[in-house]
C-alpha cells in the first residue's frame, strides 16, 4: 500500500550528524506545532516543550550525563543546533507515554520537512544526578515536571540504513 505517514515511518532514520546551522523559526514552530497536536491519555496534554539551542546548555548536560554514567564525554547532540526536551508531570501515570506519542510526531514531522532528528534518552542522567534540579530551572521546567525525553532537531549531514526487522515478535492471537 502506498501512503506517504506509512513511507514517512519506514524512510525516517535517527540521524547523527548535522550541520553547524539552526533550523529556521518556521520549522521549529511546525515541529512544535506537531507536538502540541499529539494524543495524549484524557487529554490532559502532561508535556512541557524547553527548545534550546544554547551549545554551552548541550556541553553541561553533555558533561554531566557522561559523569552520571561513567562513561567517556561524547557529544550526545551529535552536533544538532536544537534540541526539544520534554518534561512531564512527575505525578502524571501517563505523562511519559504521552511524551513519547509527542516526540515521535516531532520526528516524523522533522523528517517530513527534510530535516534529521534523534531522540534522546541518555540526558536523563544529567535530570535524574545530584545537579538535576539546577537542570530543571536551567530549562524552565515548571514545578512538578521532570524530564521525560528530548530529542536533537537539525539539518543532516549523514544517515544510515534501516535497521532490521524481526517479525518474529509479532504474535497474532485469535
Amino acid at each position: 500500500m502506498s501512503n506517504p505517514v506509512l513511507e514517512a515511518i519506514a524512510n525516517r532514520r535517527s540521524i547523527r550528524g548535522y550541520e553547524a546551522a539552526r533550523i529556521t523559526k518556521e520549522q521549529l514552530g511546525c515541529l512544535l506545532d506537531a507536538a502540541v497536536q499529539s494524543p495524549s491519555a484524557s487529554n490532559l496534554q502532561p508535556w512541557h516543550f524547553s527548545v534550546v539551542q544554547n551549545t554551552t546548555i548541550f556541553d553541561e548536560i553533555n558533561t554531566e550525563a557522561a559523569k552520571m554514567l561513567e562513561r567517556e564525554k561524547t557529544d550526545i547532540f551529535f552536533g544538532a543546533q536544537t534540541a526539544i526536551f520534554i518534561s512531564c508531570k512527575a505525578d502524571s501515570r501517563w505523562g511519559r507515554l504521552d511524551s513519547g506519542i509527542a516526540v515521535e510526531n516531532i520526528s516524523l514531522a522533522a523528517h517530513s520537512m527534510g530535516l534529521g532528528s534523534v531522540i534522546l534518552g541518555r540526558p536523563d542522567a544529567a535530570f535524574t544526578g545530584p545537579r538535576g534540579e539546577y537542570f530543571n530551572n536551567l530549562l524552565k521546567f515548571p514545578d512538578g515536571y521532570s524530564f521525560a525525553v528530548a530529542i536533537a532537531v537539525g539539518i543532516p549531514t549523514t544517515t544510515k540504513e534501516a535497521h532490521p526487522l524481526h517479525p518474529d515478535r509479532i504474535v497474532f492471537i485469535d
